[in-house]
């Protein structure tokens, strides 16, 4: 049993969330961290310290923000208020007609004060607060109905997990607001897709969706996403008169705002925000497609009322997009680290929104085919989010008939193997394993700061060691001696000396981000950790059938067969196996049955319900530790419902289903030998 609580330990803990909290808001929020890292994860460590110590989590607490265990799926949600989409208008002309409807709807000849603000292009959101604690998140859906992602959007730092005490609150709110990405992490994120072999988000806008819509909440962790609040659905115990003072008790309750709202009096003023906001798109670390004007009065917008689908106190004025017509001079296959061969359209170069554009990626053959993309071609080409240049269509008016389709190439344009595609996939991929287009690739991805870490090895150095002959595989790393490299162009004798250090410190690293290293088809940092959490060393995947891995809960069919292959080719093991001999040193502290030396629990599905000795997260963590699943709801799948003091509804659902129901120590009893679990299992 926990301890009682101390009053002097519940004030520290509250201490010591208000200023987790504090500073959170600061570095996610306001962009002006007043702490370093290493402080914050002090006071972090801390705090989780002494929950486990005392079994008390205070519901804002940061180290609540993940930790729920994956979905089998998102429960649909109903809005109170629906969330209405908004009508698009084109030009300003568009804009004025908006404002002359609603002047002759409320009958008034004077000028009405709207607000301006930039609209953000990512995924529109509602947070349910009820006594000022995040009970709810939802996506919009149709506007009626929309999903549950509240365990994805806690992942979100800017997301309050409770409105500071101290601040007038709503005993009811239901706030909106739009998450999105930032478009230099959107960049990044998708470099690190297409090392892994994965296929690259089209826009920050669906790499936000998909992120938010992912079944496992820590890979939305992974990601960096924001938000941007802005309207209320259901409001109850709190009256609000306008739009502008609803934006500053947000601001004031610490909610991420738009980066820019104004408040102006008149249609032409509103016009002149809107050129304001153009002009300031492109410093804007954000998708922005356009901006909203809203009526500010809350009584004015009551009185407006909605269409069917659109409020008829807001618009969307859409920005013109940044767009040229140049035309296609090749289209040339470009091979990367895992084989994956990508068009890339050569252009006749054109200036848009103030960039020469004279690349376009094309993603893969199958669009090329789709938007009938011909060498020759005159093509409209925009920059997504003023960043990224794609071809948009094909003028087929322009065509001279001399434009030349184009054919997915059936060998590699570096090696001249033969390309493959997998069934259900668009990615041709050469699959030689010495093809030389591959190999800096790889020996970057193997250094990089989430696999060895060897600082010093980037791309640069990559490709002169490569061209000297010095390396010609990342194994190659290892066999580096000082006077190579320092007789290197660029490198002096100090700057050889740092890399041979870098090279030697990443000798003993985690089996984890080794894994990631190897660039191994489809393992990522997330399979890559789970591997390391299911195998204890490297050479308990040697040989390791597919069904072993696919057996681990979230590891797909495609991972699992590319996985089994890759520690079934022998010329792999006897690279791995000179590694080791050299000097190689892997640690697992990720392996989940290090400390009894076995996982009894494999394959097995727990629910918990009442109160147990521990808290529910510390018994979840021992199921999962030693191999079980903790799931949240029973159902036919479900083999044992642990009960503790207090049971509720679960327990008489477990008893219609026929699921065996245990007590908590007769759980602790599992993990012991078999011979002492001969009773649970008739």
């Amino acid at each position: 049993m926990h301890k009682k609580i101390p009053d002097t330990i519940r004030s520290e803990m509250e201490q010591l969330v208000a200023e987790l909290n504090e500073h959170s808001y600061r570095y996610h929020v306001l962009d002006a961290p007043t702490i370093p890292d290493s402080e914050y994860d002090r006071l972090y460590r801390k705090l989780l310290d002494l929950e486990s110590e005392y079994g008390l989590v205070l519901p804002d607490s940061p180290t609540q923000r993940i930790g729920a265990q994956p979905l089998e799926k998102f429960d649909k949600v109903r809005h109170a208020e629906p969330m209405l989409s908004l009508e698009n208008a084109f030009s300003l002309d568009e804009i004025r007609d908006f404002d002359k409807r609603v002047r002759r709807l409320l009958n008034t000849e004077e000028e009405i004060e709207y607000t301006v603000e930039p609209k953000y292009d990512g995924l529109a959101i509602e947070l349910s607060y009820r006594k000022g604690l995040l009970r709810l998140a939802s996506t919009r859906g149709d506007g009626y109905e929309g999903e549950d992602v509240t365990e994805n959007v806690r992942t979100i730092r800017a997301v309050p997990l409770a409105i500071p005490s101290g601040i007038a609150m709503p005993d009811e709110i239901d706030i909106r607001g739009e998450v999105y990405m930032d478009i230099d992490e959107f960049e990044l994120l998708n470099q690190t897709r297409m090392r892994n072999g994965e296929q690259p988000f089209a826009n920050p806008r669906n790499a936000a969706a998909g992120s938010i819509r992912q079944l496992d909440s820590s890979v939305t962790a992974s990601r960096k996403l924001h938000l941007a609040c802005y309207g209320a659905g259901a409001v109850k115990g709190m009256l609000f008169t306008h739009q502008s003072q609803f934006i500053e008790w947000l601001r004031s309750a610490r909610f991420p705002t738009p980066v820019l709202v104004e408040t102006v009096v008149g249609i032409e003023a509103a016009i002149a925000v809107i050129q304001k906001i153009e002009a300031q798109r492109a410093s804007f670390r954000f998708e922005t497609d356009g901006a909203v004007i809203k009526v500010n009065s809350l009584g004015m917008q009551k009185t407006l009322g909605a269409k069917t689908r659109e409020p008829r106190w807001a618009i969307a004025y859409k920005f013109p997009a940044h767009q040229a017509v140049t035309r296609v001079l090749s289209i040339v296959a470009s091979v990367g680290r895992t084989g994956v061969i990508t068009p890339v359209a050569e252009l006749e170069p054109v200036p848009i929104a103030g960039v020469m554009v004279s690349h376009s990626t094309l993603h893969n053959w199958d669009e090329v085919q789709r938007k009938d993309i011909r060498v020759g071609d005159t093509v409209i080409v925009e920059r997504a989010g003023d960043v990224i240049p794609h071809i948009i269509s094909v003028v087929p008016q322009k065509r001279s008939g001399t434009e030349e389709p184009v054919i997915p190439p059936k060998t590699c344009p570096a090696c001249g193997g033969f390309t493959v595609r997998e069934e259900g996939e668009v990615a041709l991929r050469c699959v030689a394993l010495d093809c030389p287009a591959q190999v800096q690739e790889k020996i970057v991805h193997f250094a990089s700061r989430n696999g060895m870490d060897i600082e010093g090895l980037g791309e640069k150095n990559v490709a002169l060691l490569h061209e000297k002959g010095i390396i010609s595989h990342f194994a190659d790393i290892y066999s580096l001696t000082l006077e190579q490299v320092a007789a290197l162009p660029r490198f002096g004798i100090k700057s050889a000396r740092n890399l041979i250090a870098a090279i030697d410190a990443s000798r003993k690293a985690p089996l984890s981000r080794f894994l990631f290293a190897l660039g191994i088809l489809h393992v990522g940092e997330y399979a890559a950790k789970l591997l390391a959490q299911n195998f204890a060393t490297l050479k308990d995947l040697y040989h390791v059938p597919v069904g072993r891995i696919t057996a681990i809960r979230q590891m797909g069919k495609k991972t699992a067969e590319s996985v089994a292959a890759f520690f079934r080719d022998e010329a792999n093991l006897r690279v791995l196996d000179n590694l080791i001999a050299g000097g190689l040193t892997l640690v697992n502290p990720d392996y989940l049955g290090r400390q009894h030396g076995s996982r009894p629990l494999e394959g097995i599905t727990f629910v918990i319900t009442g109160t147990l000795p521990k808290p529910r997260q510390e018994v979840e963590a021992f199921i999962e530790q030693h191999g079980g699943h903790a799931a949240a709801s029973v159902s036919k799948s479900t083999h044992f419902l642990v009960a503790g003091d207090h049971p509720g509804s679960k327990l008489q659902k477990a008893v219609q289903l026929g699921v065996r129901v245990i007590s908590y120590a007769e759980l602790i009893a599992m993990v012991k030998p078999k011979a002492q679990q001969q009773k649970l299992f008739p």
